[in-house]
């Protein structure tokens, strides 16, 4: 199967933030190599993966996630 890269605006904005959705990535997206960039002023996510991730981050109850294109 082929990697994807997804980029999405998200709403982590502080290292709280951050050490939650980490520790929601790593459970649903344990193949997966993923990054944020919260320098960034849309806090890019940034996933590469072989799964279609983008339904199952936009419905997560942890934080905003959009994607770009």
């Amino acid at each position: 199967m082929q990697i994807m890269i997804y980029v999405f605006k998200t709403s982590v904005d502080s290292q709280t933030k951050f050490e939650s959705a980490s520790a929601l990535l790593n459970q649903l997206l344990p193949e997966s190599q993923w990054n944020f960039d919260l320098e960034d002023c849309d806090n890019i996510l940034r996933v590469d993966s072989e799964l279609n991730v983008t339904e199952l981050l936009q419905n997560n109850t942890l934080f905003d996630c959009i994607e770009l294109e």
